[in-house]
């Protein structure tokens, strides 16, 4: 099957949502504790969301609360793709995302598993 439209090498395309929630980071600071729905809720929509980047050869390399946008709605919105990396993601060796979050074994400089 022969793909719509036309390929134009060296072009970059940035897609952009508007999404007026604000960060999950300042979400869990104004609430506090969510109890165990809340937390489910949100861990739910998050493993599917890491199901569908990793199925499609994507790891974000930075997740964290700050990353992460909520919609009017309380969906879940990934933003920041700056460290993330496409296909080669099973043995990376690569120094990547903000140094309080990272695992140690990328701080050790260990090959690792992006997923």
């Amino acid at each position: 099957m022969k793909p719509s439209g036309r390929e134009i090498g060296n072009l970059v395309y940035i897609l952009l949502e508007f999404v007026t929630g604000g960060l999950l980071f300042d979400l869990c600071q104004t609430l506090g504790g969510m109890g165990e729905n809340g937390g489910r809720f949100f861990l739910s929509q998050m493993c599917d969301v890491l199901e569908y980047m990793h199925g499609k050869g994507v790891v974000h390399r930075d997740l964290k609360l700050e990353n992460i946008l909520v919609d009017d709605n309380m969906n879940l919105k990934v933003a920041d793709f700056g460290f993330a990396t496409f296909r080669k993601i099973h043995n990376l060796k690569s120094y990547r995302g903000t140094m309080t979050y990272m695992a140690p074994e990328i701080k050790e400089g260990k090959t690792y598993d992006g997923t």
